[in-house]
This record gives C-alpha cells, sequence and structure tokens, in this order.
C-alpha cells in the first residue's frame, strides 16, 4: 500500500519531516503538465506544415508568419486561464484545478487534430485552429501554477527547488517527445506525406497518453485543506488575500519570467529557423530539438539541486547572465559557419542556462507569495510574462530575418530581454529556507 504525501495539520502544506514522497505522486504532476506541453510545443515544431495546410499565402514566408502567428494566438488566453483556475486552486484546491487543465487541453487538441485543411473545408479551417489554440491556452495558462505549487508544498526539507524542477524537466520531456516523434516521422514519411497528414500524427499520439494522465491526477492527495462550507476561518488567517498589494512583486514576476519565455521559445524556434533560413533537411533541425528538449530535462534537475544548495538568486542570475553574454557569438558563428555543430550548441546555450536559471525562479516566486494567493500569483506571472512575450518571440524572430535577413538577428531579442530580467531579478530577495506561510 502506497504511503500517503505527509501534511502539517490545518495548513495544506508539505510536512517539515524529509519523508520520501511516493513517485506515484510527482507523476500525477508532472505526467499532465508533460502531455500539455507535448501539444502545444508540437504545434511549434510543426508550424511549416502547419501554415501550408491552413494558411495558404501567395509566398512559403508569408504561410510560415501567419502559422506562428497564429501560435501566438494561444497565449492570449493564458491569463485568463492563469487567473481563473489559479483562483480556483487556491479556493478548491491542487488537485481539482490539475483535472480541469487536463479536459481542456483534450478538447483543444482532439480538435486540431481532426481539422479538415483550407483546401477541404476553405476559412472554417484556420478559424477552427485558432479556437483551438485558444482552449490549449487557456489550459496552459491554468497549469503551470497549480502543479509548480503542488510539487513545493509536497517537497521534504530543503528539497524544495529540487521538486519543483520537475515541472520545467517535464517540460523537457514534452520537448524530447515531439521533436523525437517529429524526427521519426521526417525518416518515415516524404516531405508531401509529412506536409499533408503526417503533422497530425504528434497530435493523437497525446491523445492517447491523457487518459494516463487523468488516472493518475485521479489519484493524487491534495495539498491545501479546504475547510467546510460553513468552517469558521482561523482566527490567525487573514480573511482575504489581496492580490493587488503584491501586485509589484508580481510584474517584477512577470519580467523575470520573460527572459526565461523568449530564450526558451527561441530554442522552440530552431527547427523553423533551421529549415527556413539555413535550409537544412528537416532530420537534421529536429534533430536540433531532441538535443533542446534533453538539454532542458537535464539542467532543470541540475538547477533545482543547485538552487537548493547554493540558495535562488545566484542559480537564477549567473546562467541567465552567461546566456546573455554568448547568445549573439554564438548566432553569429551560425550565419559564418551554418551546420550541425553550431546548430546543436546554440540549442544547448539556449536551453541548458535558460532551464537553470528559470527552475530557481519557479521556486523563488512561489516561495515569496502568501499562501493565499500562491497558485494564483504564480500563475498570472507566469501566464502574463508568456503570452505577452512567449507569443510574441517567434513572430518577432520570424519578422527580424525576413527584414534584415541576418541569420544573427533572433540573439537581439533574446540578449535585449536578458538584460531586463537580470534587472528584475537582482530586485527579489533570497527565499531558500523560507519558512512557507500556513
Amino acid at each position: 500500500m502506497q504511503t500517503a504525501v505527509p501534511l502539517n495539520a490545518g495548513s495544506g502544506v508539505g510536512a517539515k519531516a524529509a519523508e520520501r514522497v511516493p513517485i506515484k505522486v510527482v507523476a500525477a504532476a508532472v505526467a499532465g503538465n508533460a502531455i500539455e506541453f507535448f501539444d502545444f510545443i508540437a504545434y511549434a515544431y510543426f508550424a511549416v506544415y502547419i501554415g501550408q495546410t491552413f494558411f495558404p499565402a501567395k509566398t512559403p514566408f508569408m504561410s510560415l508568419l501567419l502559422s506562428v502567428g497564429v501560435f501566438g494566438v494561444g497565449f492570449v488566453f493564458r491569463p485568463l486561464g492563469g487567473v481563473i483556475i489559479g483562483a480556483y486552486a487556491d479556493r478548491a484546491g491542487r488537485k481539482p484545478a490539475m483535472l480541469l487543465t487536463i479536459v481542456l487541453i483534450t478538447a483543444g487538441t482532439m480538435a486540431l487534430a481532426l481539422t479538415p485543411s483550407y483546401a477541404s473545408i476553405g476559412l472554417a479551417a484556420p478559424i477552427m485552429v485558432v479556437i483551438c489554440r485558444l482552449v490549449q491556452g487557456l489550459a496552459l495558462g491554468g497549469e503551470v501554477g497549480p502543479a509548480s505549487v503542488f510539487l513545493i508544498e509536497i517537497a521534504p526539507e530543503g528539497k524544495r527547488g529540487l521538486y519543483s524542477s520537475w515541472q520545467l524537466a517535464s517540460q523537457g520531456l514534452a520537448a524530447l517527445a515531439a521533436s523525437g516523434c517529429g524526427l521519426v516521422l521526417s525518416y518515415m514519411l516524404s516531405p508531401a506525406d509529412l506536409a499533408a497528414w503526417g503533422w497530425r500524427i504528434p497530435f493523437v499520439l497525446g491523445l492517447a497518453l491523457i487518459p494516463v494522465a487523468l488516472f493518475l491526477r485521479r489519484s493524487m492527495p491534495e495539498t491545501l485543506q479546504v475547510p467546510a462550507p460553513n468552517a469558521a476561518r482561523p482566527a490567525d488567517r487573514p480573511a482575504r488575500a489581496n492580490v493587488w498589494a503584491h501586485s509589484g512583486f508580481i510584474v517584477l514576476a512577470v519580467l523575470i519570467i520573460m527572459g526565461a519565455t523568449v530564450s526558451t521559445y527561441a530554442a522552440n524556434y530552431m527547427t523553423t529557423y533551421a529549415i527556413s533560413t539555413l535550409h537544412f533537411p528537416a532530420s537534421t533541425a529536429l534533430a536540433a530539438t531532441v538535443i533542446g528538449g534533453i538539454s532542458t530535462f537535464l539542467f532543470a534537475l541540475v538547477g533545482g539541486w543547485l538552487a537548493d544548495r547554493h540558495g535562488r538568486r545566484a542559480v537564477m542570475l549567473l546562467p541567465r547572465l552567461a546566456l546573455t553574454i554568448v547568445t549573439l557569438p554564438l548566432f553569429l558563428l551560425i550565419g559564418l559557419w551554418p551546420g550541425p555543430t553550431t546548430l546543436y550548441a546554440t540549442t544547448i546555450a539556449l536551453t541548458g542556462l535558460t532551464a537553470i536559471s528559470a527552475t530557481a525562479s519557479l521556486v523563488a516566486i512561489p516561495e515569496l507569495l502568501p499562501r493565499t494567493i500562491r497558485t494564483t500569483g504564480l500563475a498570472i506571472a507566469y501566464a502574463v510574462g508568456v503570452a505577452l512575450f512567449g507569443g510574441s518571440t517567434q513572430f518577432v524572430i520570424t519578422w527580424l530575418l525576413g527584414v534584415t535577413g541576418n541569420p544573427s538577428s533572433p540573439a537581439w531579442y533574446v540578449t535585449a530581454t536578458s538584460l531586463i530580467s537580470l534587472l528584475a531579478m537582482l530586485a527579489v530577495p533570497e527565499s531558500r529556507g523560507r519558512q512557507l506561510e500556513r
């Protein structure tokens, strides 16, 4: 019989004793998160083919621009998902919120996988794709907050960074699975078949895995103690924590997440970049995303371990500073010596340094928020940061490449946003060893 996750009576926060948390409990949080990011990231990886299917244009560049523009549409509903589902998680519990996001991502992914092409149903096709992206954005906007907070609240003493790191590590697994699937398809199918119907296969596979995530999440414990409807609130607990009272910190959190978001989606764009700008074969380009997924997975766990050992601020700041310095030289190298080696080196730098810094950020932000708005505050900061900058990154990069014709132009955007994030990180206090508010 499996041991239950220890909870402090009356707090809903994981016990201090360094007890083992069942693997099934951690898997419940990260499995759904990985599947949702798998579906969302798969769109980015197959943007070229999705553009040809749903957004025919006079030139391939305009078709791609429309496709990545609709990719950004998925980010519009992220803040709404963060507010609604984050508040629901703080009121009703982490578990029901994470079950809700699975249902939403199922609906969005199923519709995207089954939508006929523009050639078949005309204007209805791109409209349906936009609706699918909005539903997926709503789900992902509400997913990260509850999943991240759940992992922090079940973590044993001194391991909140490591446990929280599985949230970002699961995104690396999602990227690895999506890109690995794309790589296999690029070898098995002809370019014509991949463009015609092969790009739909990853979305169908994602649907097949959703029942597993639902099963795991239905059996997970709850870390938030939800009072009975008529129960009086404890006298030592404030009646309501005001999100606006912490708006200054949330703005800082948005700016911190901005740097991680831009570099992450710049790395996700490397497949499209390699195909459309460097003119590499699809197999070589998709291999970069496989490498990026492995890098994110490994370095996220390293970042969590380092954050527990050396504190949150140093692990946030130093990798982001390194990325600010090396991004432009790496893109210049790609322009001078285009090839798999420089492509993969740039991908590892973007994903690895981002993963270390972002892991420390995603544990520090909820640690510095009061318990009653812990999920809502993190969800808003993450969703707004990703909506404003993640949704626009691929569009901005595509536009910069088209306007300047300079292969190194994506580095300008990554470097500028990283500098702003560094300033925000400097304003955030250290939270390692901080007692989570009950």
